[in-house]
C-alpha cells in the first residue's frame, strides 16, 4: 500500500552557498605568499584578503578560484576568505546567472 505524497510546493532550492551580509564573491587573482592574496571582487574592487587560521590547512587556493570573502568591519578594502567553490558549483552559478562567464576567462 502506497503512502500518500505531501503536496509539492514550489521552492527555489539553492544548491550552493551564496554570499550573505558583508560577504561578496570574487576570483583569486594573485597569491602573495603565506595566507595573503589579491582577490578581484564582483562589486568592482580588488581586495587584499587572507585565509583565517582555522581554514589555513583545509583551504587550498590557486589563481582563478571563485571564492566568498567576508569584508572586515573597520576596513572594507580587506577581508577573509570563507569558502571556495568547486568546479561543479561554479558551473551551477554560471547556469543560474550568479557569475558572468566573461569574468572567468584567464
Amino acid at each position: 500500500m502506497a503512502r500518500p505524497q505531501p503536496p509539492q510546493e514550489e521552492e527555489k532550492i539553492t544548491r550552493v552557498k551564496l554570499p550573505g551580509k558583508d560577504e561578496v564573491m570574487g576570483i583569486l587573482e594573485q597569491r602573495y605568499g603565506g595566507n595573503k592574496m589579491l582577490i578581484d571582487c564582483f562589486d568592482g574592487k580588488k581586495r587584499n584578503c587572507r585565509v583565517p587560521g582555522r581554514l589555513k590547512r583545509g583551504l587550498w587556493l590557486r589563481p582563478g578560484d571563485v571564492v566568498i570573502i567576508k569584508m572586515w568591519e573597520l576596513n572594507k578594502d580587506r577581508g577573509d576568505v570563507l569558502y571556495k567553490y568547486r568546479p561543479n558549483q561554479v558551473e551551477w552559478l554560471k547556469r543560474n546567472g550568479y557569475l558572468k562567464t566573461e569574468s572567468l576567462e584567464f
